[in-house]
């Protein structure tokens, strides 16, 4: 069986204030998100209709990475992973939540997290 199509969303910035601690919660920071969906297969068709569009997607992606607030950024990637697989074409997923600024006590690049979540849905 042949792999499946895959779009993939790299670097959608938003910022939002989540995070554990107090001051997280007031003031918000950078979140980088990469999103990979596995498509559902589909005809060979130049149609949009046959297909995910990546445009409504990212979209939804930062609608809700920005709302409300959530401590851990695994609550983060569950919300986007669940917001990725609500859409009709798509029959799996990976979301990476990147915290580039997190409130670390050593300097560090970046802190992710990265989750793989498959839609049960028929």
């Amino acid at each position: 069986m042949a792999p499946a199509d895959r779009i993939r969303i790299t670097g959608l910035r938003i910022e939002a204030a989540h995070g554990v601690y107090p001051e997280e919660k007031l003031r918000p920071q950078p979140f980088l998100i990469d999103v990979e969906v596995s498509l559902r297969p589909r005809g060979d068709s130049d149609d949009l209709a046959t297909t995910v569009d990546y445009s409504v997607l990212a979209s939804a992606i930062a609608q809700t990475a920005r709302a409300g607030s959530v401590d851990l950024i695994e609550t983060l990637a569950e919300r986007v992973a669940a917001t990725c697989l609500a859409e009709a074409g798509v029959e799996a997923v990976e979301v990476t939540v990147h915290k580039p600024e997190a409130p670390l006590p050593v300097p560090v690049a970046d802190v992710s997290v990265t989750i793989s979540r498959r839609n049960v849905h028929g």
